[in-house]
């Protein structure tokens, strides 16, 4: 099966891996960087971007839920040596940061 014949959250799963802050911090540095809320799906989020699905974004915005990372959060990233589950949607690079509890996955 190709690429171009997976479903388009499949395809995004597949391409979501984990990531360090010294590999995230160039990504930050462009500003590209948005980083999602533990409590939703980082497939979703990315799909609904990847879909241009304005209302959700919207939504997801307004509530604080999604939101492009600041200089605060690269700090805090740095000082704790973070990791992440990333995913790309260009050109935007979505994260959540791993805490000890997804450390396993």
């Amino acid at each position: 099966m190709t690429d171009e014949a997976l479903p388009l959250r499949e395809k995004l799963n597949l391409e979501t891996g984990r990531m360090d802050w010294p590999a995230l911090a160039r990504h930050f540095a462009r500003g590209v960087v948005i980083k999602v809320d533990a409590g939703l799906d980082l497939v979703e989020v990315a799909a609904a971007l990847a879909r241009d699905d304005k209302a959700r974004v919207a939504q997801w915005l307004n509530q604080g839920r999604i939101a492009k990372a600041e200089v605060a959060d690269a700090q805090a990233w740095n000082d704790g040596q973070a990791s992440f589950w990333a995913v790309v949607v260009a050109p935007w690079v979505l994260v959540q940061a791993i805490v000890e509890a997804d450390a396993s996955r």
